[in-house]
C-alpha cells in the first residue's frame, strides 16, 4: 500500500454539519435534497491527485511507490473541502462503488488529513432516498485491498505506457502509445482481418421445394432437402451448379408424401438483467449506440434526471459484472408483472441469476430500474431521446428477466420425394403458445431462426402418409463467408470471454484504440489501420506477453486476488516489471525502424494539380492533395477503395441558390452547398434521409457574463441553449431557461 502522506492525529469532534463527498455535481444536488439539514454534500469532480503526466511517477527502487501530485482542479477544490472537513463531526466518502471509486475515496482521506475515526466510506447501488439513508446508517472503513488493486492496475498501465511508448515513437512514429489491454484488443482485430484476407470462399447450393396441401385453402410452405439417395446432405455437399440442376430435375418430377410429423413444445427462458458488457452489446445491436455513448447516457440515468421538479436516479450503478437483484426490487417487479400481465406470466419461483464472466468482481447489483413503477412511457416527456431509448431497453430487460418462460408449439415434418432418384425433405414451423417474457422484451427475427439458419414458417396441419403437391423447386447458389469483423458489441463480448478488462474499462478500451488511430470504425465494423497492423506486428514480435490474451487475463486474475487480499500489489507489479524490462532492452536493440508514408493514388488533384495521396484516419481511407494544408481538397473512399463522390440533388441552397449535394461526414450523411468554400451552408439528414431543420438563432436580451455580448438562443440536438454571439472569440454557452426555450 502506498505510504501515507501525513500522520493523522485524533482531535475533539467538531460540531458543524457532516460532510458527504461525491464524485459529480449531479450527485451533489441529489444527495443534498435527500439528506437535508445536518449534511453538506460536495463534489470532488473525480480524482484530485494522480501520477504525474510528464514523468514516470513510480519509484522503482522503492517497490514502485507512486509519486502522486495534486491535479489542477484539486488545487482549486481542496481548500474548501479541507475547511468543511475541519468543521464536520463526520466525513462520508460517497464515491462510486467500484475500485476506481474506492481509490478516489482513499486519495481524499489522505489529502483531507482528517482523523481516521471521523472518516467513513459509504456505498450505494442506486441513488434513491432509501438507498442513501441506508448507506449513511451502515458506513464502513475504506477497503485497502480494493485500493491496492487499483494502485496495481494504474502502476502496470503506467509501466507499459511510459516505458514502451517512447520506443514506438523512435521506431515507428511520434505520438503513439501502447497499453496493457488496448494492445490485446488491437491484436484481436488484426488477427481477425488476417483470417478474412486468407479466407478462400467455397461455392455451395441449397435446394428448397415449395409445397402445398392437396385439399383445403392453406398457404404453401418451404421444405429443404436433407437427404439424397440415402446420404445426408451437408452444407458443402452440393458444390456446383451442374449437380444442383441434376437433383432439381429429379425433384421437379418427384411425387411428395409426408413421412412423419413430430410436434413438440419448446421453452425459452428470459435473458438475465443487464450487466455492463451485455448492456453495451445490446445497446449497440438494438440502438446503434457506441460503448462510450451507452455508458455516458447510463451515467445520467444513474445520477438522476429532473422529474416534476425533483432529481431522481432512474437506474442502479451501471459499471457492474454482477447479476444480483435486491429482494425488494424483485418483489416490486413480481407484483407489477402480476398486476399488468397476469399471474400466468409469473415464474414458478423468483428467478436468481449467476454471472458467468471470468473474474467477476465487486458485489454490485445488475443494472435495473430503481423502480419498475417508473415505466418508460410515464417518463418519456422528462427524458432526452437517447435517455428514453436506453431506459426503455434496461426497464424491459429487467421486467422480462423476472417473468415466465415463453412456450412455443413446434412441428418438424419429414417428406419423401420419390422419382428416378429419391430424397428426404424437412420443414419446420413454430408458433408462440404462451408469450411469457416476450410480452415485454421481444426478440429479433434472426433470433427466431431454426438450427439450419432458415427462419421458421407456419406449417399447415399435416398427417403421415398424406400426399403433397409441388409448387416449384428453388435451387440457390451460396458462398461460404469469412468470419465477421468485430463490431463494438462482439469485441466487448470476446474481451469478456477471455477475462480481459473489467466493467469500467470496456468503453475506454474501444475509445482508446480508435483515438490512437490503430483501428477505424466503418459501417459499424472495426478495420485495423496500416499503423495499427505495424504496431501490432512489432509488439507481437518483441513483446509477446503484452499482447497475449492468456497472459493479460492472468494479470487481471492477480489484480482480483490483490482485491481479495491474497497478494501484495507491488509484488504483482515487480513480477511483471522484470521480464518486461528484459524484453524492452532487447527490442531497443533489435526493433527496426519503420517509415510510414501515404501511398500515391496515381490521380491528380483537380484543385491545384498536385498528386492525390491515399491516407487513412479513424473514419476510413480517403484521397487528399499532397499540398495539404495549402490545398484541402479531399475525397472519402468506401470499403472497396472507390471514391465516394457527392450526389448533386435538385435541392437549392437557401443562402446562395446553388445546388445542394449529399455528402458523408463522420456523423453520417448531410446536404452541403456545392458553392463551398464560398458558401458553407449545410443541412443535417436523419437516418432516413430526411432534412433536420433547426431554427435560426434568435437574439435575446441576456448578456454574456464573460464578455458582455448579447446571447443567442440556439437549438442543438439536445434542445435549446444560449450561446454567446461573439463566437468563436467567446465560447460561452449555458442552459436555456424553460420560458426562453
Amino acid at each position: 500500500m502506498p505510504k501515507k502522506t501525513k500522520t493523522k492525529i485524533k482531535t475533539e469532534k467538531p460540531t458543524g454539519a457532516s460532510l458527504v463527498i461525491v464524485e459529480s455535481p449531479t450527485k451533489e444536488k441529489t444527495l443534498s435534497r435527500f439528506l437535508g439539514k445536518g449534511y453538506v454534500v460536495k463534489s470532488s469532480y473525480g480524482h484530485l491527485r494522480d501520477l504525474p503526466k510528464k514523468s514516470f511517477g513510480l519509484d522503482v527502487k522503492n517497490h514502485f511507490e507512486p509519486m502522486y501530485e495534486i491535479l489542477t482542479r484539486g488545487k482549486k477544490i481542496l481548500p474548501e473541502l479541507k475547511k468543511l472537513a475541519a468543521a464536520a463531526p463526520m466525513i462520508y466518502l460517497a464515491t462510486d462503488y467500484d475500485r476506481e471509486g474506492e481509490s478516489i475515496a482513499w486519495h481524499l482521506s489522505e489529502l483531507l488529513n482528517a482523523p481516521e475515526d471521523r472518516v467513513q466510506r459509504i456505498t450505494f447501488h442506486e441513488i434513491t432516498p432509501d438507498a442513501i439513508k441506508d448507506a449513511i446508517k451502515s458506513p464502513r472503513k475504506i477497503d485497502r485491498h480494493l485500493v491496492d488493486a487499483q494502485v496495481a492496475r494504474r502502476a502496470l498501465d503506467r509501466i507499459v505506457g511510459y516505458r514502451l511508448s517512447p520506443l514506438l515513437w523512435e521506431k515507428i512514429k511520434r505520438g503513439l502509445s501502447a497499453g496493457r489491454v488496448q494492445s490485446v484488443a488491437v491484436k484481436l482485430i488484426c488477427e481477425r482481418e488476417a483470417e478474412i484476407e486468407k479466407f478462400n470462399k467455397q461455392e455451395y447450393w441449397s435446394l428448397t421445394v415449395e409445397l402445398e396441401k392437396n385439399k383445403g385453402k392453406h398457404a404453401p410452405f418451404m421444405a429443404h432437402v436433407i437427404e439424397w439417395e440415402g446420404k445426408k446432405i451437408e452444407k458443402l455437399d452440393i458444390s456446383d451448379e451442374k449437380t444442383a440442376k441434376e437433383i432439381s430435375a429429379d425433384l421437379d418430377s418427384a411425387a411428395y408424401a409426408v413421412r412423419s410429423v413430430l410436434p413438440k413444445e419448446r421453452r425459452r427462458q428470459p435473458a438475465p438483467p443487464f450487466m455492463t458488457s451485455t448492456l453495451a452489446q445490446d445497446s449497440s445491436h438494438k440502438l446503434g449506440y457506441s460503448a462510450k455513448k451507452t455508458m455516458s447516457v447510463a451515467q445520467t440515468l444513474y445520477e438522476g434526471v429532473e422529474i416534476d421538479g425533483n432529481t431522481v436516479g432512474l437506474i442502479t450503478y451501471m459499471r457492474t459484472d454482477s447479476l444480483n437483484i435486491a429482494a425488494v426490487a424483485q418483489k416490486e417487479a413480481l407484483e407489477y408483472i402480476e398486476a399488468n400481465y397476469g399471474k400466468e406470466n409469473l415464474p414458478p419461483k423468483p428467478r436468481i441469476y449467476k454471472t458467468k464472466s471470468k473474474g467477476a468482481q465487486e458485489a454490485h447489483e445488475a443494472i435495473r430500474p430503481t423502480s419498475v413503477l417508473r415505466t418508460p412511457k410515464s417518463l418519456k416527456e422528462s427524458l432526452s431521446p437517447e435517455q428514453y431509448r436506453l431506459y426503455d431497453l434496461i426497464w424491459k430487460r429487467f421486467v422480462a428477466s423476472q417473468m415466465a418462460e415463453a412456450v412455443y408449439d413446434t412441428v418438424t415434418v419429414e417428406i419423401d420425394a420419390k422419382a428416378a432418384r429419391s430424397g428426404v425433405l424437412r420443414a419446420t414451423g413454430s408458433r408462440v403458445k404462451n408469450p411469457g417474457f416476450l410480452s415485454v422484451y421481444g426478440v429479433d427475427d434472426d433470433e427466431e431462426a431454426s438450427a439450419d439458419g432458415k427462419k421458421e414458417a407456419k406449417i399447415p396441419p399435416l398427417a403421415a402418409g398424406e400426399d403433397l403437391k409441388k409448387v416449384q423447386v428453388v435451387p440457390e447458389q451460396h458462398f461460404t463467408e469469412p468470419p465477421p469483423r468485430f463490431n463494438e458489441a462482439s469485441l466487448i463480448k470476446i474481451l469478456e470471454q477471455y477475462g480481459i478488462g473489467r466493467p469500467s474499462t470496456y468503453a475506454p478500451i474501444v475509445d482508446t484504440i480508435l483515438s490512437r488511430g490503430y483501428v477505424r470504425l466503418q459501417e459499424r465494423k472495426f478495420f485495423p489501420t496500416e499503423l495499427g497492423q505495424i504496431v501490432n506486428k512489432q509488439l507481437t514480435q518483441h513483446f509477446p506477453d503484452i499482447v497475449d490474451t492468456g497472459f493479460t487475463a492472468k494479470i487481471e486474475e492477480k489484480l482480483d486476488e490483490v482485491a481479495e487480499g491474497a497478494h501484495r500489489w507491488n509484488q504483482v507489479v515487480e513480477e511483471f516489471y522484470g521480464p518486461f524490462e528484459k524484453d524492452l532492452k532487447q527490442a531497443e536493440a533489435k526493433m527496426e525502424k519503420v517509415n510510414i508514408q501515404p501511398k500515391d493514388s496515381g490521380e491528380i488533384c483537380p484543385s491545384d494539380q498536385g498528386r492525390m495521396l491515399i491516407r487513412e484516419s479513424r473514419f476510413g481511407k480517403y484521397l487528399c492533395c499532397e499540398n495539404f494544408p495549402k490545398c484541402n481538397y479531399k475525397i472519402s473512399l468506401d470499403l472497396d477503395g472507390k471514391k465516394i463522390l457527392p450526389q448533386v440533388t435538385d435541392e437549392k441552397c437557401h443562402k446562395c441558390g446553388s445546388p445542394m449535394a449529399v455528402k458523408i461526414g463522420r456523423r453520417g450523411k448531410f446536404l452541403a452547398c456545392t458553392a463551398y468554400p464560398k458558401c458553407r451552408n449545410i443541412i443535417g439528414l436523419d437516418k432516413d434521409g430526411n432534412k433536420v431543420i433547426r431554427p435560426e438563432p434568435q437574439m435575446t436580451d441576456k448578456k454574456c457574463h464573460k464578455c458582455g455580448s448579447a446571447m443567442l438562443l440556439r437549438v442543438g440536438k439536445r434542445g435549446p441553449f444560449l450561446a454567446c454571439s461573439a463566437f468563436p472569440k467567446c465560447r460561452n454557452i449555458q442552459k436555456a431557461e424553460a420560458k426562453a426555450a
